[in-house]
């Protein structure tokens, strides 16, 4: 499913539910990192990390340790850059050679509706109005999840290039909507795909000698998730 929304450089391994691994191998500097956490958060923490360590071999790149640097980014092997998300009953890892891309993020949520006070922090006035009329045109879509999950994959691909927050209120996302065909037996009518623009607020990051005024994103909805990628070109 991620790996359909980057471009063909990205390597992307995911994982569902029953198929996640359940005894990955976690390496002693990953194990001191999870002495006091819950099952589910060491489940989640190993598995994504898994689906990684399959998407470095699959670039010729030997497996190794996958350590949360500054804010929790993923630090990657020299060469590599890349992404992880994981939700309850999915997880996905995307890496490419930094040679073809400076800078991707990915994100994965269920599909439904967002907590209650949660949509208010996350979209701006002019989101909230144009997920109102993606909501009458698409009433099958959680558009606020889809909203929240574009702004995520867009910090992702943010914070490597800048080293910097960047709040949800510093984003504008405007969607664009696409059939990929009806749903079988869902009762849901379409499943939907399309792309989305990030326009940044503030100043961007500077890639190849130009200085960004946004990000361009695919997402998907799918399988119960909505899925969401952001691939940032040197160019």
């Amino acid at each position: 499913m991620i790996e359909e929304l980057l471009p063909a450089t990205v390597v992307a391994v995911e994982a569902y539910g029953h198929d996640e691994p359940a005894n990955a191998r976690l390496y002693p500097e990953e194990e001191a990192l999870l002495v006091k956490a819950v099952p589910k958060r060491r489940r989640e923490f190993a598995a994504v990390r898994s689906c990684a360590r399959r998407a470095m071999e699959k670039l010729g790149v030997p497996p190794q340790p996958v350590l949360p640097g500054e804010r929790g980014a993923p630090r990657w092997p020299a060469g590599l850059t890349g992404s992880m998300t994981h939700c309850d009953g999915y997880c996905a890892a995307a890496l490419v050679r930094a040679t073809d891309l400076a800078s991707l993020g990915i994100d994965a949520e269920p599909d439904g509706p967002l907590p209650d006070g949660v949509l208010p922090a996350v979209a701006l006035p002019a989101e909230l109005d144009r997920l109102l009329r993606l909501g009458r045109d698409h009433p099958g879509t959680h558009w606020d999840r889809l909203l929240f999950s574009a702004k995520e994959s867009v910090y992702k691909a943010w914070f490597p290039l800048t080293g910097q927050w960047l709040d949800f209120s510093e984003a504008h996302i405007e969607f664009a909507v696409g059939t990929a065909g009806p749903v079988p037996d869902s009762g849901r009518g379409e499943r939907l795909s399309g792309t989305f623009r990030a326009e940044l607020l503030v100043p961007g990051p500077s890639v190849g000698g130009r200085r960004l005024g946004g990000f361009e994103g695919r997402w998907t909805v799918r399988r119960g998730l909505v899925a969401t990628a952001v691939a940032v070109p040197h160019g």
